[in-house]
């Protein structure tokens, strides 16, 4: 087979472009490394396919660069472009004027979101210690296994062992509640402005039914013993009351009624010029 001459970095070339060759090889090598990972939650023959690719997709690449590497003539085609100014004018979106230097000034204040937070919190402990008691006679139960996570030395205990009192488990867990419940409360007087017209739905339904999810599958990886062992139910509706009362609180703390007519994108602050009327030119002198 006849093999065409290759040309060197120094040689001029006129009317081409000196490329690097194209090749499929790194194509091919990323899809035996995916392969290759892929194997860890699927098959070892996987693996094989892709440690076979990953090799001789590796040996090909190789080949292209060296000793020399490959290049091609691609011949250049002169083409006039003709570029035409166009001054169409932009549509902008029709929003209620209201002037954004008053925006900060309609939120929550800091204290709302603290007392939202410490009243569901302490709130959304009696459904949590009424399932503790039906179903094993114990205050402690929810206590221990809350404060259990994060005690060292006490790893997978027993449910036996989680009915009693543990001073570790006790300060633990009030520690996580405190913490948990305080920023959870902070972020609901952030977030019920954006949603002005209906903050229970937000902060009672919406926001718990997506947290526990969330939790109940990341604790399913970092760890299962506690994913195991909570009653999920129970857990929604503890959560599901602390959102309530959090977002009562919360929204009974200040006054956005400015903002109730305001669109999404106000209350968010999205900074668009699409957002803002036609200026003229006596608004530009002010």
């Amino acid at each position: 087979m006849h093999t065409p001459p290759q040309t060197h970095s120094h040689e001029v070339h006129t009317g081409t472009v000196h490329l690097p060759a194209p090749t499929a090889w790194p194509i091919l090598l990323a899809l035996g490394v995916m392969l290759l990972v892929g194997s860890l939650v699927m098959s070892v023959w996987i693996g094989a396919l892709g440690a076979f690719l990953l090799v001789v997709s590796a040996v090909g690449w190789f080949r292209e660069v060296l000793p020399h590497e490959k290049h091609v003539d691609v011949p250049v085609q002169h083409e006039i472009v003709e570029i035409e100014p166009s001054r169409a004018g932009v549509a902008r979106i029709e929003v209620d004027e209201t002037h954004r230097a008053q925006l900060p000034l309609q939120t929550f204040p800091i204290s709302a979101g603290i007392k939202g937070g410490i009243a569901g919190g302490i709130v959304m402990l009696i459904p949590a210690e009424i399932y503790g008691l039906l179903r094993y006679h114990s205050l402690w139960y929810v206590v221990n296994l809350l404060g259990g996570a994060g005690v060292a030395g006490w790893a997978n205990p027993t449910p036996e062992q989680l009915t009693h009192f543990r001073l570790g488990a006790f300060i633990t867990a009030n520690i996580i509640q405190g913490a948990t419940t305080l920023l959870v409360g902070l972020l609901y007087g952030a977030l019920l402005p954006v949603w002005p017209r209906r903050p229970i739905l937000l902060g009672g339904i919406v926001a718990p039914v997506l947290w526990t999810g969330l939790l109940h599958n990341v604790l399913g990886i970092v760890n299962p013993y506690l994913q195991q062992n909570i009653d999920w139910w129970s857990f929604a509706a503890s959560q599901v009351v602390f959102g309530l009362v959090a977002g009562y609180v919360v929204s009974r703390s200040g006054n956005l009624q400015r903002l109730h007519q305001a669109p999404l994108a106000i209350r968010l602050g999205v900074e668009s010029p699409g957002l803002e009327g036609h200026k003229t030119e006596e608004d530009d002198r002010r």
